[in-house]
């Protein structure tokens, strides 16, 4: 199918197939087949589909990064940009056009960016290799770029590295690399991944200022639904590696006629959590929690301050319940789970199952391990292993544990239904089945895959209840007694028995230091 564009769009695909190679007796994998869609200069397509459909395989096709020659192109494929056939085209074309004439603005800007070069060092290589500018010119155009994108601070931060800087503000230096050389079409995959929703209306009203200033293509990938509502002209519905319908953005919500784009738009969770039940007993509880970082600064490294990551916090999670943590990106949530499983130290009293964790030393601690687990925030960084070895890793120290060893892990990739879709939502299910390996009464969820607000895993026929991008886990479908904790981005919908407000406050929104309150809530 294609998006119904002129046959002089800046950017055609026409019936583009590719194919993964099999290692040994693995089948070969046909990621994309047979799609067309039309791009021009100034419009806005979004690709929309599950995790695996095949948008992010589409992407890296048009500007020839696919891990060639385990993949493949089918004979028919066909990518013209500006007239010129991309697809076999020689490795000096190529250079020519990535970076120069085409941009990407990839999903994970942790993994994206250098960590051992500061931001002027990436930002101005760009310029240097395609602009031949001399380096003092491009010092004053990677400036130009940052305060452009409103980093704040641009000029300090130029000798910044990657870590120094918040997600947000991430995504802004690689917006800025890819804006550097004022592209004629700019490829944006999951821009908005893990920022709060202050920060992504940020970023997307940037990415369309920037749009309407340089006259570019916009080739959006998104599973937000909300997003692309706001800003595509045209929208591509992908599943199994197929554009099952395409159209005008407004015409395909409007009236969607494919039964997977129907199932798709229909797939947000619009039902209540049942009531808390108030008479439980608490599972786990925090009184007066504090985690504060020292600042030092001199020769003698002596303490100057603290930044009051978490400061005062009191909060309950009761057995059978789920309580939502959410606030703005830097509010405190990752370090106030940390310190709720121990994992970072810090002040106050902590019980978990009526015992004091205060007072444990680390030997007495890793029998309570097992009870508490945890799915972090992103999945990508917890290593490359295959899912057996990584579901794996935990059985040995549960040995004594019914249910554990080589067998169960291998059962829970079954639990999680990874397939062979082993990226993007299948590495959430991964981390979620190595946490829930053997039976325990505490799990803690942390921001489980942030971006997106469709979920997907109930688009298909047998994904009801997978954790999915909205990051929900169907306790009663695997038996868990578990106590979910989650922690999201401020503004986004929890499915959730209780909420709890991370802000800048200190027991009361009219202070400005963390703070939360735990209630009991409709959400």
């Amino acid at each position: 199918m294609t998006s119904g564009k002129a046959v002089t769009s800046l950017l055609e695909i026409r019936n583009l197939g590719v194919t993964f190679v099999g290692r040994g007796e693995t089948p070969p994998v046909e990621a994309v087949r047979g799609v067309s869609f039309s791009l021009d200069r100034g419009g806005t397509l979004a690709l929309v589909g599950e995790s695996g459909s095949g948008k992010t395989v589409t992407a890296l096709s048009i500007l020839q990064l696919l891990p060639y020659p385990i993949a493949a192109h089918s004979a028919v494929s066909s990518i013209r940009f500006a007239g010129e056939q991309l697809v076999g085209a020689a490795p000096e074309q190529l250079r020519q056009v990535r970076g120069n004439r085409i941009a990407m603005v990839f999903q994970e800007p942790m993994t994206s960016l250098n960590p051992l070069h500061t931001l002027e060092q990436q930002i101005s290589e760009t310029l240097l290799v395609h602009k031949h500018m001399a380096p003092a010119a491009a010092r004053v155009r990677t400036l130009e770029l940052l305060r452009l994108v409103n980093l704040p601070d641009a000029e300090s931060r130029l000798g910044a590295y990657p870590h120094q800087l918040s997600g947000g503000q991430r995504q802004r230096v690689m917006i800025a690399m890819a804006i550097a050389n004022e592209p004629d079409m700019l490829i944006a995959d999951e821009p908005t991944t893990a920022l709060d929703v202050t920060i992504q209306a940020h970023i997307l009203q940037l990415l369309k200022d920037l749009r309407d200033r340089f006259s570019m293509a916009l080739l959006l990938i998104t599973h937000d639904l909300t997003i692309v509502r706001k800003m595509a002209d045209d929208v591509c519905i992908m599943t199994a590696g197929e554009i099952v319908e395409a159209g005008p953005t407004a015409d395909i919500f409007a009236r969607p006629r494919h039964p997977y784009t129907q199932r798709l738009l229909a797939a947000e969770p619009k039902s209540r959590p049942p009531a808390a039940n108030l008479a439980a007993p608490d599972l786990v509880r925090a009184d007066d929690l504090r985690v504060w970082f020292p600042i030092r600064s001199g020769v003698l490294r002596r303490v100057r301050g603290h930044v009051k990551a978490v400061d005062g916090v009191s909060l309950a999670v009761r057995t059978g319940t789920t309580l939502g943590v959410v606030g703005e990106s830097g509010s405190g949530k990752t370090t106030l789970g940390l310190a709720l499983l121990r994992l970072t130290e810090a002040e106050g009293e902590i019980r978990f199952a009526g015992q004091d964790l205060a007072g444990l030393g680390q030997r007495q601690l890793r029998p309570l391990r097992r009870e508490m687990q945890v799915v972090f925030q992103d999945p990508f960084s917890s290593g490359r292993a295959l899912p057996a070895r990584i579901l794996g890793r935990p059985a040995p120290a549960h040995s004594d544990r019914p249910g554990t060893g080589a067998q169960t892990a291998l059962c829970c990739t079954g639990r999680a239904d990874l397939g062979f879709r082993h990226v993007g939502a299948g590495a959430d299910r991964r981390a979620a089945a190595r946490a829930t390996i053997a039976p325990r009464t505490g799990l803690s969820v942390h921001q489980p895959r942030p971006s997106g607000r469709a979920s997907f895993g109930t688009c298909d026929p047998g994904h009801e209840g997978r954790p999915d991008r909205r990051g929900w886990f169907d306790r009663t479908r695997h038996d868990l007694p578990e106590t979910p904790l989650y922690a999201r981005p401020y503004g986004r919908r929890l499915r959730s028995r209780r909420g709890a407000d991370v802000g800048h406050g200190r027991n009361d929104d009219h202070q400005r230091h963390l703070h939360i309150h735990a209630r009991e809530r409709p959400l």
